[in-house]
């Protein structure tokens, strides 16, 4: 046991004991403990093996290949300090028996492949514990309310409501720490605090929202304290006849200098704005220690004509009823102007990147200093209270002549001996509990302690503000949710300091400095932080009901009902303090909440939204399974065979056209056993980025029958299944291979024996935009990647199609031949609803006789009326004689020719070929062949010039050989400009004229 990896710690004689010390160790009751190293995996010869950088080198062969022991930094995304970051081998590693000549499959290479996240920011050196979290959040706490406006709070609401105040404050604060702790505790939080917290929970909307808002309160708080700073120095340079100017534009010149140098201080880094706020913890607890002395030793002359007798019973009955005064002399008044002084438990949230430990830091920190300052505000409020009149006068010569005589003496003071009636009745009184902002000094045993005290309140709330607003902005920034404001997210230096942020926020904090009214500053901002408690509390709730898996906060004294009870009253005081103010903030939510869900930011947080979203949408599909169908219900829900999408934009446009916010639409891409694109989340990118609301499934098959076949069965979600095939039409069915053409037309059948309806879309140009090219960098055409041989590229989002061009004043023609249930009419009325369609007239062509002709048009219209579509305009076709000399020309190439061979050969022929069309199957169908050629006549006549065409016929299954049915098709179609969708119902109704 020598070894150099083990260190003698006690030595006994000869009993020794010894640490290990290769590696660090996972000690959870230390801050800052690293990880235990991965171990290596179990190696045999030929295995994969763990190379110095800590990668995984693949395996040559198969059968020796060994898994990797679970590691940490497998799971974080950043490694500890001194340590390489390595990456999980993944299952193509470990599974494939592919030779990579020694490749070292590496995290930069894991990374092309999209299957590490971003490089995390590290946390600085000399980053904040527990203990500092807690001063952190007690220091913005006790800021300049404390010491200038408790005492001035407590006269107007009385000692019994400003305890009421200062309760509900507390109880606000303290449900939201609750969720704070909880929020926090559900992983690792980075920079950004607040806005990391809420934007991570409930997703880039509503965080968007509150960053902004936030980072602006916290700019307008840097005001608040840094006023009530100035007031303090203007009081002192009165009571030395030192005024520079005029006592208001005193206070602005000295906080306009008093923030500059807080700037500075900033801007030195954290380390210097940690051990100023350590100096400002230990004067503030020095004043606070002065001040309950001073209310025990007895009152001086000066003292009681300032209005200050010590402790008494009566001054305290008299105190503890409300006497308001002035315009915001009313309960919800004194509580706006209260309230900001709460709002420091988010002090160190929002420099949560700075934080050693953010999970454990946050709960206790954030719940000990709610605890304490609520204390101390309630003590402070009792005492004062009990000690202090309302009015006093301030002069020595208020005295009353004789103790028993208080004729004319009106007030509290007569009882001991002092007359401040003058200056009482008509208002004019300058000390007293009501009227001097200083009462806290004047109270204690040594008043330039409180003033030390008020300046260390003031200066470290405003420099936890100055540094929350950019460190907060900044990460809002980052995430590039809104466009402008990019400036600000560059960082400096090797902290990443938000420098542009600081100068921002110093513009802002400058701009209300100049208000120089700190009872008019601290309404501003109460219901900016009421409405982040209020997000703050929603999220908690939020993420609890979800009941998401990655919901698991190790913080476990929160509920969710405590949580919305917070998020409610939050909301409603924000309206019982100022409802305009109130209706202001929520307005700029909406606003941003509407412009990032219009924009749709390319993030993803795993927000409580999207694990609500989640159970909302599987609930609502397993009660949607209890429901019975109904025509009145019927959607046309489509699984549109586009193959990868890009390839033919057309097709995913004429289907998302009438599908968007109506039905569900599915893109199937079928993909042979030949190498090919396997990547769904590219084409799913592409649909969204092309606006098309669709899901894209993959499946491998040997064809594209058996392919769509499964499509069809396992595609959809219990209702959500789809009813209605949407393939291309083939363009190329005379020259592919005949084995092709049958599955095509096979895969046609396959989809009425499922019960489901067909449209089959013909353009004449063709569907397939796709072409290959050189793997080589082309800038204009898009998905081409530099070093493969070749590259299968289709269209881009911006490739405009017919289907999105605005159609104006022109027709879709719906020939409605043959009955179908209605899908026919269906989907030419949906579209019409589209703006871009909405100009267009739709017709309807039905067959009929001369003689009846208008006996028909008008029984037709009758029902269309019924159907209420909006179509009126319907036409009558007559019969008339057909001739089939180009038709027998088309099918000439797929002729069984049975007349020459034998009769056994040609049956052994016709088995092998069903394709092929023999003489009987052109007698059999020769009425039907002839329809279709004159119906090429009538389309060519009457909708030359349609938007859209709708037509389809249907044959017996296994009678008609495929390459007549595609001549039908072909006949029809050949030559027509305008697009044609070949639709065809399943014989159930789709539309309904009753109303159950």
């Amino acid at each position: 046991m020598d070894s150099p990896a083990y260190k003698t710690v006690l030595a006994l004689g000869r009993f020794k004991v010894r640490k290990l010390q290769t590696g660090p160790t996972l000690d959870k009751g230390k801050e800052g403990a690293s990880p235990p190293p991965c171990p290596p995996a179990p190696s045999m010869e030929g295995s994969g093996q763990v190379d110095e950088r800590g990668s995984l080198s693949a395996p040559p062969d198969y059968a020796t290949t060994m898994d990797v022991s679970p590691c940490y930094e497998f799971y974080a995304q950043s490694a500890p300090p001194g340590r390489a970051r390595k990456s999980r081998p993944s299952l193509e590693v470990l599974r494939n028996v592919v030779s990579t000549g020694g490749t070292v499959w590496s995290r930069e290479r894991e990374a092309q492949r999209g299957v590490l996240c971003c490089r995390e920011q590290g946390v600085q050196q000399g980053a904040p514990c527990c203990r500092e979290w807690g001063i952190r959040c007690m220091l913005n706490i006790w800021g300049v309310i404390l010491y200038l406006r408790l005492p001035w709070i407590t006269a107007q609401a009385g000692i019994g409501l400003t305890w009421l105040i200062i309760l509900m404050s507390a109880v606000v604060t303290t449900i939201t720490g609750l969720s704070i702790s909880a929020i926090s505790t559900n992983g690792k939080v980075k920079a950004g605090g607040t806005y990391f917290l809420i934007s991570r929970s409930l997703g880039p909307e509503l965080g968007g929202s509150i960053g902004l808002l936030f980072s602006f309160a916290n700019a307008v708080a840097v005001a608040m304290h840094v006023v009530g700073f100035a007031e303090t120095v203007r009081d002192l340079l009165l009571e030395f006849d030192a005024v520079m100017t005029d006592p208001v534009n005193d206070i602005r010149i000295v906080g306009v200098i008093t923030v500059t140098v807080l700037l500075g201080i900033a801007l030195a880094g954290m380390e210097w704005e940690a051990k100023a706020q350590v100096v400002f913890f230990f004067v503030i607890m020095v004043s606070f220690i002065n001040y309950f002395v001073g209310t025990l030793i007895p009152a001086t002359e000066e003292k009681m004509s300032k209005g200050y007798f010590s402790y008494r019973g009566d001054i305290f009955l008299e105190n503890i009823g409300p006497e308001w005064r002035g315009e915001s002399g009313n309960f919800f008044g004194m509580f706006s102007i209260f309230f900001p002084s709460a709002t420091g438990i988010l002090a160190g949230a929002n420099i949560s990147g700075d934080l050693k430990d953010p999970a454990v830091a946050i709960p206790k920190g954030t719940l000990l200093a709610i605890f304490w300052t609520t204390l101390s505000y309630l003590a402070i409020s009792a005492t004062i209270g009990s000690c202090v009149v309302r009015d006093a006068s301030g002069s020595l010569n208020d005295t009353l002549g004789s103790p028993n005589t208080t004729d004319g003496c009106l007030g509290l003071g007569c009882g001991y001996g002092w007359n401040f009636t003058e200056c009482a009745q008509p208002g004019t009184c300058k000390y007293g509990l009501a009227n001097n902002y200083q009462t806290m000094s004047m109270v204690s045993g040594f008043s330039p302690l409180i003033t030390a005290g008020i300046f260390a309140a003031t200066l470290s709330s405003a420099l936890a503000c100055l540094v929350s607003a950019p460190k907060v902005f900044q990460c809002l920034c980052q995430d590039k949710l809104y466009p402008i404001i990019g400036f600000f997210a560059k960082g400096y230096g090797k902290n990443n300091e938000p420098l542009r942020g600081y100068m921002l926020t110093f513009i802002l904090a400058i701009a209300f400095i100049l208000i120089a009214e700190l009872n008019t500053i601290a309404p501003i901002i109460s219901n900016f932080f009421l409405c982040s408690y209020a997000l703050i509390n929603f999220s908690c709730f939020h993420a609890t009901i979800t009941n998401s898996p990655g919901w698991r906060p190790s913080f476990r004294y929160f509920s969710k009902w405590s949580a919305l009870f917070g998020a409610v009253v939050s909301v409603v005081i924000m309206f019982l303090l100022t409802w305009w103010a109130a209706l202001i903030v929520v307005g700029i939510i909406l606003v941003s909440l509407a412009y990032v869900s219009y924009k749709k930011p390319d993030v993803n947080w795993g927000s409580s939204v999207q694990a609500g979203t989640y159970s909302m949408a599987l609930s609502y599909s397993v009660s949607l399974t209890q429901v019975e169908e109904h025509v009145k219900n019927f959607r046309p829900q489509c699984l549109v065979l586009t193959g990868p999408p890009s390839f033919r934009p057309a097709l995913v446009d004429f289907v998302g056209a009438f599908t968007k916010g109506v039905s569900l639409m599915i893109c199937g891409n079928v993909l042979q056993d030949t190498p090919g694109d396997r990547d769904s989340e590219e084409h799913v990118e592409w649909l969204s980025r092309r606006k098309v609301r669709s899901f894209y499934t993959l499946i491998t098959a040997p064809d594209l029958r058996s392919g769509a076949r499964s499509l069809m069965q396992v595609s959809g979600l219990g209702r959500l299944k789809p009813n209605t095939i949407v393939l291309g039409y083939k363009q190329n069915w005379q020259t592919d291979l005949p084995h092709n053409l049958e599955n095509y037309v096979a895969t046609i059948h396959d989809a009425f024996d499922g019960r489901a309806g067909v449209c089959v879309l013909r353009m004449k140009d063709g569907l397939d935009v796709s072409r290959t090219v050189l793997g080589v960098a082309l800038p204009h055409l898009p998905h081409v990647l530099t070093g493969s041989s070749v590259k299968v590229l289709g269209a881009d989002e911006l490739t405009e199609t017919h289907f999105q061009a605005q159609q104006k004043k022109r027709c879709v023609d719906v020939y409605w031949l043959f009955d179908d249930g209605g899908l026919t009419l269906l989907v030419p009325y949906l579209l019409s609803r589209r703006k871009r369609w909405s100009r267009c007239r739709v017709r309807v062509f039905v067959s009929g006789h001369l003689g009846s002709a208008e006996q028909q048009r008008q029984e037709i219209q009758l029902l269309l009326s019924k159907f209420r579509l909006g179509f009126s305009e319907v036409l009558v076709l007559p019969h008339a004689a057909w001739h089939l000399k180009e038709f027998e020309d088309l099918v000439a190439p797929f002729r069984l020719n049975e007349g020459q061979r034998s009769p056994e050969a040609t049956e052994a022929l016709r088995r092998e070929t069903p394709w092929k069309v023999s003489d009987e199957d052109l007698r059999v169908y020769r009425k039907k062949s002839e329809q279709q050629v004159r119906l090429h006549e009538i389309l060519q006549e009457n909708s030359r010039n349609a938007a859209l065409i709708v037509i389809l016929p249907v044959v017996r299954k296994g009678a008609c050989p495929s390459a007549l049915y595609m001549a039908w098709l072909e006949t029809l179609s050949r030559d027509l400009r305008p697009p044609v969708a070949f639709i065809r119902g399943n014989q159930q109704d789709a539309l309904t004229f009753y109303c159950q």
